[in-house]
């Protein structure tokens, strides 16, 4: 069992009178989680899986009694893949408000309709997490920090799903599986495509332009499809876990882009497996893009892992001047350019002069690990 470093800030959070929702993709781990939470820290567990149809039946609708029934002496309540619920906002406030003594645990694996169903209805009821696939901090702890750092290369092309990570040897096949089986399941269940094709094609559109500035007119001309339909995919995509955006940040000045996106993915086998190249980093043109999304991600985790609130963007004027990833805390700005390469690159003095507040600095492969396991980096390197 690899411990997942989000365990220890759910469980203080249990028991608050407020259920505590988990977010993410299908097979990061979310069920594993629930489990070992209900195994280790409960003598009496209720575990509802919401995929098996009895289940759903049983929860849609229920009223206080019907739930009373059915957690009967159970101290932990958990609910996993929620999202499958009609009215799942309403149970729950009804478990919360009715049995404040219970610790309830829902997970979800799109937010495609659980966020709409559970926000109005739990106001002031609930504390939400977001789970990611297993971080470099986590891999670190089960196995060694010089034993993941080996393993770099590996991320970069494999990424680190749970079942990725512990099946050496059949990675492909997981990710291949999990892409086409599992990944975009939630969207063509809760969503009317009747052409899910296009989506499989702007996926891969995507993932091919990883880390570039997007274009919805350029991505609809390309797919044949129009931009509003562009713009919705993209959105279900977002929602499923699938991808994330970082906006540019701007303080206004003309120079500087203002309203474009970057799209990323949450985990890099995933995007590697929709586009099915594994070939090894020394022979790929893309390890730039594979690095920086890496990067980001992991970073990622480790705030999110660690809950700490954050903004995240790029930067970019109209002349072309980059830095990579912005990350504002606390009404501070820091900034970093990523280059695989040691003694490479620097950040644009277009930002320096432009924000001569921020922090900035270059991320390569020989000081990484700090960017990956330190909140404060340029308190703890010295920069």
């Amino acid at each position: 069992m690899i411990n997942r470093n989000m365990e220890n800030i759910i469980v203080r959070k249990l028991n608050s009178r407020r259920a505590i929702i988990i977010l993410g993709a299908r097979q990061v781990g979310k069920t594993t989680l629930v489990r070992q939470i209900a195994r280790n820290r409960y003598d009496s567990a209720l575990y509802l899986n919401c995929d098996e149809p009895d289940v759903r039946v049983m929860l849609q609708n229920a009223n206080s009694s019907t739930l009373q029934s059915i957690i009967a002496n159970h101290d932990l309540i958990a609910i996993d893949e929620a999202q499958r619920i009609e009215n799942i906002g309403v149970t729950v406030k009804l478990l919360v408000d009715n049995f404040p003594e219970k610790a309830i645990l829902i997970t979800g694996s799109s937010s495609l309709e659980i966020n709409d169903k559970i926000k109005e209805s739990m106001t002031g009821r609930k504390f939400e997490f977001f789970m990611l696939p297993m971080s470099f901090a986590e891999l670190s702890e089960h196995h060694s920090t010089f034993e993941e750092i080996r393993r770099r290369e590996h991320r970069l092309v494999y990424g680190s799903y749970p079942e990725v990570v512990i099946s050496p040897g059949d990675e492909v096949e997981i990710l291949l599986e999990i892409a086409s089986s599992y990944l975009f399941k939630d969207i063509f269940m809760l969503n009317d495509l009747r052409k899910p094709e296009f989506l499989d094609r702007l996926v891969k559109a995507i993932a091919f332009q990883l880390g570039n500035l997007v274009s919805y007119n350029e991505l609809a001309n390309l797919i044949g499809i129009d931009k509003k339909t562009v713009v919705r995919y993209i959105d279900l995509l977002r929602q499923a876990f699938v991808i994330f955006e970082l906006p540019s940040y701007s303080n206004n000045a003309r120079s500087e882009l203002r309203k474009s996106n970057k799209i990323y993915f949450y985990d890099n086998g995933i995007r590697n497996a929709i586009i099915n190249d594994f070939k090894i980093i020394p022979m790929r043109n893309d390890r730039g893009a594979l690095w920086e999304n890496y990067l980001i991600v992991e970073r990622m985790k480790l705030l999110n892992n660690s809950n700490i609130h954050y903004s995240a963007y790029f930067w970019r004027t109209k002349s072309g001047s980059e830095v990579d990833y912005i990350e504002e805390r606390d009404g501070m700005l820091y900034a970093f350019e990523f280059k695989y390469r040691e003694n490479q690159g620097r950040v644009t003095s277009a930002f320096i002069d432009a924000y001569p507040d921020a922090k900035v600095a270059i991320i390569n492969k020989g000081n990484y690990l700090r960017f990956l396991t330190e909140i404060d980096y340029f308190e703890e390197s010295g920069e």
